[in-house]
């Protein structure tokens, strides 16, 4: 009699869209984040295959949810924009993202960061950036036979993916797009809006003034027999 064993339904794998982990632990690093991420996204938002993320966990490996990380920003080349609880490679044409940035905080400890660079060489980042705020040290590598390399002098320095220029000179991080235009926080960007409002409003009031005055002096004209439109 041949016994046929039932078989067993592997329990499904459970990819969590958190880590438990705060995004940010100060303003100034959260407000780094936001302005890097928003940047880049502005940067590239008339690109539809450039998908660009905030503190989005990313596994690598399909079927290994203990394998992840979530980059303070990450952007990929050749994947589509969209709403996403995680990026899971597998799905995304095993695309792995090219660029990340990391913001340090002031819990962030060498062997904490050593194992987020390790992690990033092992699964195929070609550009890592770290800043730290409170020292104002910028730090990156790029990738090159088949590891990310140490970039002696970030001043100045152009993201080959990004085309991005980072300068520190004036204290803090400060990042150019290739046009030159400097990425701005919302606040930054607010003023600037309220500014171009503000010049807008002031040069309608200015042709205003002169409009009337050409109306009051065609007026006199009329009035002393002139004909302005044959002057």
């Amino acid at each position: 009699m041949t016994t046929t064993i039932p078989s067993q339904t592997l329990p499904e794998i459970i990819y969590p869209d958190s880590d438990g982990k705060p995004m940010s632990d100060n303003t100034k690093q959260f407000q780094l984040i936001v302005k890097i991420q928003g940047g880049i996204d502005a940067l590239f938002k008339d690109n539809e295959n450039v998908f660009v993320a905030g503190d989005l966990l990313w596994y690598p490996v399909e079927g290994d949810n203990k394998t992840r990380q979530a980059p303070d920003t990450m952007v990929v080349f050749g994947r589509p924009k969209g709403d996403r609880g995680s990026y899971k490679q597998w799905l995304e044409d095993n695309i792995a993202p090219q660029v990340v940035f990391e913001i340090i905080s002031p819990g962030n400890r060498m062997t904490a960061m050593f194992k987020l660079f390790k992690f990033y060489e092992n699964y195929g980042v070609e550009e890592y950036y770290v800043y730290d705020p409170e020292d104002n040290e910028l730090m990156g590598w790029v990738r090159s036979d088949g590891g990310l390399n140490y970039i002696e002098s970030m001043e100045g320095w152009v993201s080959p993916r990004l085309e991005i220029r980072f300068e520190t000179a004036s204290g803090e991080l400060e990042i150019y797009r290739p046009d030159g235009l400097k990425f701005l926080s919302y606040v930054e960007l607010s003023r600037q809006i309220e500014q171009a409002q503000q010049q807008m409003e002031q040069e309608r009031e200015e042709k205003e003034l002169v409009q009337q005055k050409a109306d009051r002096l065609s007026e006199k004209l009329r009035e002393m027999g002139i004909n302005p439109e044959e002057i």
